[in-house]
């Protein structure tokens, strides 16, 4: 049975490091060795294993993801992937933040995993702004589940109540 697209795509507010999934992604800085935010909870509650593997993969680029192990985390994998900084909108941010859920996605399918949670990308410390972030994790997300049937379900994890609003409406209103 396949499900409906609107069945594979749920918004929660959650803490993304207590997520039992086959995946999570961490919103991470191009040296991958950890930071703030999501990016510092998920190194931290993974345990330092993953810093040494993150240390062989030699950073990331905006827009690119890699994956690692989750060590010590309930979900089996991280991929990691970098966000754009807001620059105000005129440097290409939303292609590449376009570029973190579909490079995130790709990875998951190519490791056939069948869950997969995913936080506001670059809506802390990069400000991108939390509306037009939503609208495309959505749309993101939507494209690239209609083309495939993996993974099964994606998680979009907002940590505040504005953006899990923001999530819940642009997910409601594409799919």
């Amino acid at each position: 049975m396949t499900l409906a697209l609107r069945d594979r795509i749920e918004v929660v507010q959650a803490d993304i490091t207590k997520l039992d999934v086959d995946a999570i992604v961490n919103a991470a800085n191009t040296s991958l060795l950890g930071g703030g935010g999501v990016d510092g909870a998920i190194h931290r509650a993974a345990g330092p294993e993953l810093v040494a593997e993150c240390r062989m993969l030699h950073g990331c680029r905006v827009g690119q993801a890699k994956i690692t192990r989750g060590y010590r985390l309930p979900a089996r994998w991280v991929i990691h992937t970098v966000g754009p900084v807001w620059q105000g909108g005129d440097h290409g941010e939303d292609s590449l933040l376009e570029s973190c859920y579909r490079e995130s996605l790709i990875i998951a399918r190519g490791k056939e995993l069948h869950t997969i949670a995913i936080p506001a990308i670059s809506t802390g410390v990069y400000r991108f702004p939390i509306p037009r972030a939503a609208r495309i994790a959505a749309a993101s997300v939507a494209d690239f589940l209609s083309s495939g049937t993996l993974p099964e379900r994606v998680m979009l994890v907002c940590f505040g109540h504005e953006a899990y609003t923001e999530y819940l409406t642009a997910v409601q209103e594409r799919v």
